[in-house]
């Protein structure tokens, strides 16, 4: 995992004007095969969680999870890592509103769309879907966040929004917490709840 971790920060490094060099000679060393685009940590936090549970272990397969720190680096990434770099296969999630940017930022890299799943909102959103609003203040609740909760609740932009909405929002209002809950999410999900692009994407690699 150490080595994973190194192969991630050449990357980063590469896609902010670095060398090229330390991150294909790691993916030729770890023997990476498919880089998973995700949009932020709390997706690849998710992604993980899921893999895990279901007994997949990602890195030995020769598939890399990667955080690209936002949507609009879809492009980069996808040149630096599909046909025009490194040549792995790609697959990711994105949100609805951004499918667009992706569909364009893909196509200039080469990359087929097939493997790439589409979120209604995000992926914070397919969860608490998934889950339903009870069970995810309930996880709340256990964490021991209800008093940050509650507070958030007392926010006059939060009276009247739906209680999805405000969950949603409430996941992203401190450093760390969604990504987080990514995982706890997904560890409280049944097996038949896990939300379709989530399960879609692991099914694909």
């Amino acid at each position: 995992m150490a080595d994973l971790h190194a192969f991630r920060d050449a990357v980063d490094v590469w896609a902010t004007g670095g060398p090229a060099g330390p991150a294909g000679d790691l993916a030729g060393r770890l023997g990476v095969r498919t880089a998973v685009l995700l949009e932020g940590l709390s997706d690849l936090a998710a992604m993980e969680a899921l893999a895990a549970r279901r007994g997949r272990d990602l890195p030995a397969e020769g598939v890399c999870v990667v955080s690209m720190g936002g949507a609009m680096s879809v492009a980069r990434y996808a040149g630096l890592l599909g046909p025009p770099g490194l040549g792995l296969r790609l697959a990711g999630l994105c949100d609805e509103r951004e499918r667009g940017f992706y569909a364009r930022g893909l196509e200039r890299a080469r990359v087929p769309h097939g493997s790439f799943f589409v979120c209604a909102a995000d992926l914070e959103d397919e969860l608490i879907r998934a889950l339903g609003t009870p069970r995810t203040e309930e996880i709340i609740e256990a964490e021991g966040d209800v008093r940050a909760w509650r507070t958030f609740l007392r926010q006059p932009a939060q009276h009247g929004r739906p209680r999805r909405q405000q969950l949603r929002r409430f996941l992203g209002t401190k450093r760390g917490r969604k990504i987080r809950y990514g995982r706890l999410l997904v560890d409280a999900l049944a097996p038949e709840q896990v939300p379709a692009p989530l399960d879609g994407l692991l099914a694909s690699l």
